[in-house]
């Protein structure tokens, strides 16, 4: 090295950069949804119809939960090159849904669950421990790709620990939020 930095100084500083560049992106994403919830409330885009988004999100959440849990089971029989391609896999499900998760939003705003009582009650709190949680899923699947890539391994099953099981929350209590969601809803003739 040109500069007399130590190898071990060099990676903490690609170590800092790449964690300064997940810190953006995820407040980026965060800052962005937040937008189009909270203060735009849709209508972005006019005429464009994409009422069957959030079907095919609810099929986006199965199937990154379905990948999940065969990435699981991939490293434990020490299936090394079938979890990375079920991890990657996984990651785009993911990707695809909060894609097609933000373009719904920008033209049709937000859906209001029409239950009430417990069953509200209940939705609510899926809501909530789902939408909190899934804060955690982009810079923790960002962290356990680059540590991977890395060939941190220590790193990366450190945040695999705490990221596997709230990332398959995330993605099934999506598929059951879509259902309880449109379960709530008036039949439309």
């Amino acid at each position: 090295m040109s500069d007399g930095a130590s190898p071990a100084a060099s990676a903490r500083l690609n170590d800092r950069t790449f964690f300064v560049l997940i810190g953006a992106v995820s407040a980026l994403a965060l800052g962005l949804l937040a937008y189009l919830l909270l203060v735009r409330r849709g209508g972005l885009v006019e005429g464009v119809d994409l009422r069957f988004m959030p079907a095919v999100n609810a099929g986006l959440n199965a199937c990154a939960a379905a990948l999940l849990l065969g990435g699981g089971v991939a490293i434990r029989r020490g299936a090394r090159a079938l979890h990375q391609r079920l991890m990657v896999s996984a990651f785009g499900a993911s990707s695809l849904f909060l894609v097609g998760y933000v373009a719904y939003h920008a033209v049709h705003g937000d859906t209001r669950y029409a239950g009430t009582g417990a069953a509200r009650v209940l939705y609510l709190v899926v809501l909530a421990s789902h939408v909190l949680l899934s804060m955690a899923v982009v810079p923790g699947a960002l962290l356990a790709f680059y540590f991977a890539w890395r060939g941190a391994f220590a790193r990366h099953r450190r945040v695999t620990r705490w990221l596997a099981p709230v990332w398959l929350y995330v993605s099934v209590t999506g598929v059951l939020i879509f259902f309880m969601l449109r379960g709530s809803l008036p039949a439309v003739h």
